[in-house]
């Protein structure tokens, strides 16, 4: 990365002349707090202490018997406090917002996870918080939105648009010029302009740094691939980044949604439908048409629906040290299916399209070979998608019998 925060021509700060300073601002204050090794030591000591770090490097068993071939250890971000990997990350942005004397932060989420983990830290620290979530997304991810709301926050659904991750993001966007004195923008994922992409990934990076750590402990060598799912990326590149010099596969897993061949989809590094733009103050591959306006994505999992994907990430793709893949919605239903009754584990709809790709390759290398998978965030959330796309019968009639509860 330069100073201007390009990877080879992806990112940078495409942004009105408004938030220049407000931009300097942040650029200053992470770059003093990363240069300040009592900021890191900070960081881990309240991860540590608030949120379960670090969390567990699992050993499934059952898989890597069933599969045959490599050793898969599950590494086991759902246990972070609110669920997810993106505790990591807020955490981190909290501290920053402490040193910049700011006291109301806002964020976007699509699947929740990030809106429950910004108010969270808001919670936390003393700030005022309003989250904006698109509003199919509100619907089918009613769980988060009630604890964002008893957690403080205030939760805007953005009408606009498709009414998903990436309108909400230009709603948070519009509200921090207008209140860039008092705000802090807690950007949730590695996109955006710089220095998000790099600050993201930063504080993320603790998982790829406990991961290699505990693997090398566990086993002595390094794993052979790393499998994390990508929607924006941060989870992805929080896993990636300790293994990037090292030699092994780093693999991306993305939205296939209906399928490749469909417009219904949100895979922008393993399809042929996305190409390179600017939009949303950062350059790298949108799925867009050929006037550049953004397209309608799909995918089972909120989470990854996104438009965009981080810069860095597109950088990775172009020199070929991340492969890139996509999991299809029936697929994901499938591995999070066999994941639960295998394992007793319950990954997020966003993780199980990692685990997709991991049990596709799995039996293809052997026994001294290990696998990672990064499940990046725990499946109660997706209750309410997971158990329509079971077909569940009890809790179809549970939720019609709560309806008429609710009507009568």
């Amino acid at each position: 990365m330069d100073n201007r925060g390009y990877y080879d021509g992806f990112g940078g700060a495409f942004i009105p002349e408004i938030l220049v300073a407000t931009f300097d601002e942040l650029v200053d204050a992470y770059m003093d707090a990363k240069a300040d090794s009592g900021f890191w030591r900070e960081y881990e000591q309240i991860m540590s202490s608030y949120s379960c770090r670090p969390t567990p490097l699992t050993f499934a068993g059952n898989l890597t018997e069933h599969f045959g071939g490599a050793k898969i250890y599950i590494k086991r971000e759902d246990l972070n406090h609110t669920g997810a990997h993106k505790a990591n990350n807020v955490m981190g942005q909290g501290l920053l917002v402490k040193r910049m004397g700011k006291k109301r932060v806002i964020a976007e989420t699509g699947a929740g996870q990030h809106g429950v983990a910004t108010a969270t830290m808001a919670a936390r620290f003393g700030f005022n918080c309003t989250i904006y979530m698109g509003e199919v997304d509100v619907e089918r991810q009613r769980p988060n939105v009630f604890w964002m709301e008893r957690l403080g926050a205030e939760v805007i659904p953005v009408k606009e648009g498709t009414r998903i991750l990436k309108d909400a993001i230009n709603e948070a966007f519009r509200d921090w010029v207008t209140n860039m004195d008092t705000t802090h923008y807690v950007l949730g994922t590695a996109c955006g302009p710089h220095p998000f992409p790099e600050m993201v990934t930063y504080f993320q990076s603790i998982i790829g740094k406990e991961a290699r750590k505990q693997i090398l402990e566990l086993e002595g060598v390094l794993p052979k691939r790393v499998y994390a799912c990508v929607g924006g990326g941060s989870n992805a590149m929080g896993i990636f980044s300790d293994f990037m010099d090292d030699p092994v596969e780093l693999v991306g897993v993305e939205a296939g949604g209906e399928g490749l061949e469909s417009s219904r989809h949100a895979s922008r590094l393993s399809s042929k439908d996305a190409s390179i733009g600017v939009a949303q103050g950062y350059k790298t591959y949108f799925l867009q048409d050929d006037d550049g306006q953004m397209k309608e994505t799909h995918s089972i999992a909120a989470g990854l629906d996104y438009v965009g994907v981080s810069p860095i990430l597109s950088h990775l793709k172009e020199t070929g040290r991340v492969r890139f893949e996509a999991a299809m919605d029936h697929e994901v239903v499938d591995a999070l299916s066999f994941t639960i009754r295998k394992e007793g584990l319950i990954p997020a709809l966003e993780s199980s399209h990692a685990f997709v790709q991991a049990f596709k390759e799995a039996s293809e290398l052997s026994g001294d070979d290990i696998l990672i998978i990064n499940q990046s965030g725990r499946g109660d959330k997706d209750i309410f998608t997971v158990a329509d796309a079971f077909k569940d019968p009890g809790w179809e009639k549970f939720i019609i019998k709560k309806a008429e509860g609710y009507n009568a």
